[in-house]
């Protein structure tokens, strides 16, 4: 195996039997800070490779840096191979449904008997309660969690634009499998973890949940929320073109009407303060609206730049390969889409959003070609070419 001694998590083996976005995302972090993460695929591949529309970026975005074997393991050379390789891991990382890897022999209490360093993540929709026997999924816990009552309308729920809840699924669960490792530093003890969807999702809305015990006041939903400040909120400007723009302090206020000459608005005693400005929203803003609506966005952009006010254009996710702090930083690194109409082709992705050693977690490999690795695996769990040809030719191993 080739150990990056640079990255964190070098010398751990994860093997991972995930799919569409929670599990893969915290094998795509570990594996992201060194790990070797061995993706067990089923014979006829993960279906998250073939998954059109909102899907279709699930494989390439959450499975660089990995390894793929495919294997039967309803087959009982499947499940010999799979013993074999958990064997040799630091980390076992599931999602499937509950009760899926007790019935293939592969659930943490059996598996802790022969190796009690394991560490064992499990990625669920709920954690153990009155609801873990129900089926989830990211826009079932935004509904049910508060998320999607937030971010529409107050008569209209709206599910977040990303898979939030089942990134911030992978994230704890990841989160989680650093801290048991540094555990198991200590104690010599392997441990489960878990994570879900449902408590990821009550964890992002937390916020309005202790603004409620706060105030004695429900949240309003973001469309219709009482803003904390007067001048938060997208303008439409010259040429239709939209822009988000911020002042959020009485700093900010002065720096903004100097800026562009709006001296009456700075001098009325009615708007001197932020909660005045803020009380005064319902006239105020269409006022504002109607003084930039002259002005183009770039005009405003470069005049809130200059100032240090906050700002924002509106973008659409596929302008972000063009995004210039992106491109000069390094945000983006370069992958091989193995998968679909484009398999083959280059493009880029979005890397981990930090930094180590003043440098970006970059791509050591490609996401896997469908059971690319298996030969190479069973080979170092002391399988020969014959037995391998074997496994083939019976339909247990794909490769």
């Amino acid at each position: 195996m080739s150990i990056n001694k640079t990255l964190p998590y070098a010398g751990i083996r994860v093997v991972e039997f995930t799919h569409m976005v929670m599990g893969p995302t915290c094998g795509m972090i570990l594996a992201d800070l060194g790990a070797e993460v061995i993706k067990v695929e089923p014979i006829d591949g993960d279906k998250t490779r073939k998954l059109l529309g909102s899907g279709a970026g699930f494989f390439p975005m959450f499975n660089r840096n990995k390894k793929s074997i495919a294997l039967d393991m309803k087959s009982p050379e499947g499940i010999e191979i799979v013993k074999k390789l958990i064997a040799t891991a630091d980390v076992v990382s599931e999602n499937f449904k509950s009760g899926v890897m007790a019935k293939l022999g592969l659930d943490y209490d059996i598996l802790k008997k022969t190796n009690p360093r394991l560490i064992y993540a499990s990625h669920k929709g709920f954690l153990p309660g009155p609801y873990d026997h129900r089926t989830a999924l990211d826009e079932v816990v935004q509904m049910m969690g508060g998320l999607a009552y937030m971010t529409g309308p107050e008569d209209r729920p709206l599910r977040a634009g990303s898979s939030v809840n089942d990134i911030m699924g992978g994230v704890f669960g990841a989160i989680g499998v650093m801290a048991a490792l540094r555990q198991r530093d200590v104690t010599g003890a392997g441990q489960e973890i878990q994570s879900a969807l449902f408590e990821s999702n009550v964890f992002l809305v937390g916020q309005h949940m202790m603004q409620y015990a706060v105030t004695g006041k429900a949240a309003k939903p973001m469309p219709s929320r009482i803003s904390a400040w007067a001048i938060y909120d997208v303008f439409e400007v010259a040429g239709g073109e939209k822009i988000f723009l911020a002042v959020v302090s009485d700093t900010q206020w002065k720096i903004f009407c100097d800026a562009f000459g709006f001296a009456d608005l700075y001098a009325d005693p009615n708007l001197g303060q932020n909660n005045q400005r803020v009380e005064a929203r319902s006239t105020l803003i269409p006022e504002v609206r109607k003084r930039l609506v002259g002005f183009t966005a770039k005009h405003i952009s470069d005049v809130f730049e200059k100032h240090g006010l906050p700002f924002a254009p509106i973008t659409r996710p596929e302008q972000l390969f063009e995004d210039p702090h992106l491109l000069a930083t390094g945000g983006l690194a370069p992958i091989r889409i193995t998968d679909g109409p484009k398999a083959g082709q280059e493009t880029t992705t979005p890397l981990l959003p930090l930094m180590m050693d003043g440098k970006r977690l970059g791509i050591r490999h490609n996401p896997p070609k469908f059971s690319e690795q298996t030969q190479e695996i069973l080979s170092q769990l002391g399988y020969s070419s014959e037995e391998i040809s074997e496994f083939v030719e019976n339909g247990s191993v794909h490769y």
